[in-house]
């Protein structure tokens, strides 16, 4: 798929937060990439060696606001805005721009299932029938296609790598799917907040979001389509005292006449030639130790103690995989180079 093109002029919106600092890290040193613009509203006319001191001998762009970027030099603009500002900021931008969104505003096809779960009417209808959910290992001929990439959020990524094959095939029943998820702080952004600080976060765990967290309908509109039909889950996440990782653990009731085996060799042969995800070996449990500061995901499958049932866990790191990564990846495809450039790096352990 690799071919010689000229570098891609990158604007990232939204360049402050944990996912501008993952894009960051991860874009200067794509062989195919140019970081040309960098916006943060709040910390604009800031260098970014005084928001981000790790990547300040990169030698990257001042941030500015996005009203001072000169689009008509730029080719393809990450979004890391937070939700509910990107729709109208897409709507407003020249159309010959690429965009690659890890915000949600485009990730929920139905205007009206968005207006209900984020509490604001849609504001890029048209935009968002363009869209294409970015899921790579499960949507890479929609995504080379496509202007506007909306990156999954990083819950469902962990949740359908492993579902969304086993649905698909038949293998797993679509009316009883419960997912258990735990997620690094980083998840919950970089903006200040009460919930977010040491002594709320250390030495405990807690659940949030139950029975409403807004990745529920993102979960659920994907397996409905791998599935022929509506799918309801039980979702919870929790939030753990690390910076960085989600581990997701997804009990699942059988189809008829299969067994965990058949469910690990379906997802075997899915993800048994990509770069990204890899199904374990019978017996070793995925870790987010074993995936930090990397674009991969890790599959693990195991029979319960009840035979009609079994047991999924995936493990990625919320940043990369579950976000930056991801993003990088959609822009490898629809740039049309290999889907792996710039994302090379090993786990980082310990």
């Amino acid at each position: 798929m690799s071919k010689h093109v000229e570098k891609s002029r990158i604007a990232v919106l939204g360049a402050s937060g944990y996912t501008g600092a993952e894009l960051l890290r991860i874009l200067a040193r794509h062989p195919q990439a140019t970081i040309a613009a960098l916006t943060a509203d709040r910390r604009a006319g800031e260098g970014v060696e005084t928001v981000f001191p790790h990547l300040g001998s990169l030698g990257l762009p001042g941030l500015v606001r996005i009203e001072e970027v000169d689009f008509s030099n730029i080719d393809t603009v990450f979004c890391c805005l937070p939700h509910g500002e990107t729709q109208a900021t897409v709507a407003s931008l020249p159309a010959h721009l690429k965009v690659i969104d890890l915000s949600a505003d485009f990730r929920l096809t139905d205007p009206a299932l968005y207006a209900e779960w984020y509490g604001k009417p849609h504001q890029a209808e048209a935009l968002q029938k363009e869209a294409v959910y970015g899921l790579t290992e499960l949507a890479r001929d929609a995504i080379a296609k496509a202007r506007l990439v909306a990156c999954p959020g990083c819950y469902p990524t962990s949740a359908l790598l492993p579902l969304v094959p086993l649905l698909e095939a038949g293998l797993i029943d679509a009316e009883n799917i419960v997912i258990d998820s735990k997620s690094g702080v980083t998840g919950a952004g970089r903006a200040p907040r009460e919930e977010g600080l040491y002594g709320e976060v250390a030495e405990g765990i807690h659940a949030y979001g139950v029975g409403r967290h807004r990745h529920a309908p993102e979960i659920e509109q994907a397996l409905g389509l791998a599935a022929g039909g509506r799918v309801m889950v039980s979702f919870t996440p929790h939030l753990v005292p690390m910076n960085r990782g989600i581990l997701s653990t997804i009990y699942v009731r059988l189809g008829k006449n299969a067994d965990a085996g058949d469910l690990r060799g379906a997802l075997q042969k899915r993800y048994g030639k990509e770069t990204f995800v890899q199904v374990v070996a019978d017996g070793v449990l995925p870790s987010t130790r074993h995936v930090r500061g990397s674009n991969q995901c890790r599959i693990g499958v195991f029979p319960d103690r009840q035979p009609d049932r079994a047991i999924l866990v995936s493990a990625l790191d919320n940043l990369v995989k579950g976000a930056s990564g991801q993003a990088v990846q959609n822009f490898n495809l629809v740039s049309g180079i290999a889907e792996s450039t710039g994302l090379e790096q090993a786990p980082l352990f310990p």
